[in-house]
């Protein structure tokens, strides 16, 4: 996420930032870690930089010192823009939080905006889109739908598979650069900005609510579902993904910083809040590190 920040504003911590990076790509992690601490010790503050030197401490296997980097880099950034609580957390320093940091999540999608849509379909093979309408058609064929809210629609790539089978779509994002991807693309009757944990819709007035690859960034889903089951409609869909694992453990942290969910969790959180699954499947939703990586298409319904 660094590279996504302005420079230091030193040319000559910039320049040694610069030649760290290329020892890093080279696999030098401890000579490219050194080289950076001398580029902070120009601009102690610099929180770019700062990110950058725990990534290299911890590639380097000093595990310790990039803990110690985590910590000054939240002390300089109590909003979290870099994710260092997570980092903490994924690396056994700290407790994993229950939900990431809003500005982290914010930031890092605001970054990824102008390149996301080409990273996922083209390098990562991402499926949740096209999953997760095939899901929902399955669910229910033929429905026309009065009223779609799509959580987290990033750059829309979910509005086009339900646009001709829906009178309203509105969409919402945490990331303002995404929803000004997303408007480009003149899909969607309503756009806005919004946080699925704080989400003030309408009661019952969503027939098809659909977040896909959004609980990555979420964590423990117990208040988002609160929120979208109030949206629900009677007769409402609620269509979903998440990343699973098959560890033990209801909700995991991974070393990606997006957390995974079982089947478990998912089954008694919709339990819990009114809903039955009309289909949970367990898919390959996209490869990461060239292996396919497994996650959960849901689609569920009041009893």
């Amino acid at each position: 996420m660094a590279r996504a920040f302005l420079s230091s504003g030193d040319l000559i911590a910039d320049r040694r930032a610069s030649y760290a990076d290329m020892l890093f790509e080279s696999g030098d992690h401890v000579a490219a870690a050194d080289l950076m601490r001398q580029a902070l010790d120009i601009t102690p503050e610099w929180t770019a930089g700062l990110y950058r030197l725990g990534e290299m401490e911890e590639a380097a296997g000093d595990e310790d010192a990039a803990a110690e980097t985590w910590r000054r880099l939240l002390e300089l950034d109590p909003d979290d823009r870099f994710g260092a609580t997570l980092k903490l957390a994924a690396s056994g320093y700290a407790v994993v939080p229950d939900n990431p940091p809003t500005a982290y999540v914010e930031t890092l999608f605001d970054a990824y905006a102008p390149t996301f849509e080409a990273a996922l379909l083209d390098k990562l093979h991402y499926r949740v889109p096209e999953l997760l309408a095939k899901a929902i058609k399955a669910a229910a064929p033929g429905r026309h739908y009065l009223s779609m809210l799509d959580v987290g629609c990033g750059t829309g790539l979910m509005g086009d598979y339900f646009r001709a089978d829906v009178d309203h779509m509105a969409g919402m994002d945490l990331s303002e650069a995404m929803l000004q991807e997303a408007e480009e693309k003149h899909v969607y009757d309503r756009l806005f900005k919004g946080d699925v944990n704080e989400l003030d819709y309408p009661a019952g007035s969503a027939d098809l609510i659909i977040a896909a690859d959004v609980f990555v960034y979420v964590g423990d889903l117990d208040r988002a579902f609160a929120r979208l089951v109030h949206a629900l409609g009677p007769n409402g869909l609620f269509a979903f993904s998440v990343e699973t694992h098959a560890d033990d453990g209801e909700l995991i942290l991974q070393s990606s910083l997006r957390y995974t969910h079982s089947e478990d969790y998912v089954r008694r959180l919709l339990a819990e809040h009114g809903l039955a699954p009309a289909t949970i499947g367990r898919e390959a939703i996209r490869f990461d590190r060239g292996e396919p990586l497994q996650g959960l298409i849901v689609v569920a319904g009041r009893p």
